[in-house]
């Protein structure tokens, strides 16, 4: 998708397979959350912080992106800091296969935010 539609670009490759990237990980921030409540306790109250902060993150930073926002770069850029945070968070718990399985998302989502915050609009 290469035209243009008045003053809004078509989404690009890159775009659309960061905004992917930050959905899954959205989605499977929400699902660690969910599994961190069931178990309880205090570390995993720590962990907890840095899912929701990384769950809010990554959606709003697809949101963003898909409408084109300005500021979209700058989003991305702090989207990859709180999907490392996230990252670093769950691999606290390396015997917890749905924690390993937040940290390769976050880290996913990082390398591609990333990419996306040095891209120029």
């Amino acid at each position: 998708m290469t035209q243009q539609a008045g003053n809004m670009t078509a989404m690009t490759k890159e775009m659309q397979d960061c905004v992917d990237a930050c959905m899954t990980c959205h989605s499977v921030c929400e699902e660690t959350m969910s599994s961190c409540m069931q178990a309880g306790g205090q570390a995993q109250m720590q962990i907890m912080r840095a899912l929701m902060d990384c769950a809010e993150m990554t959606r709003m930073c697809a949101d963003m992106m898909m409408r084109r926002s300005p500021l979209s770069a700058e989003m991305c850029a702090m989207c990859a800091r709180a999907c490392d945070m996230c990252a670093e968070a769950c691999m606290s718990m390396p015997d917890d296969q749905q924690m390993m399985r937040c940290a390769e998302a976050c880290r996913r989502c990082s390398e591609m935010c990333r990419t996306m915050a040095g891209a120029t609009a």
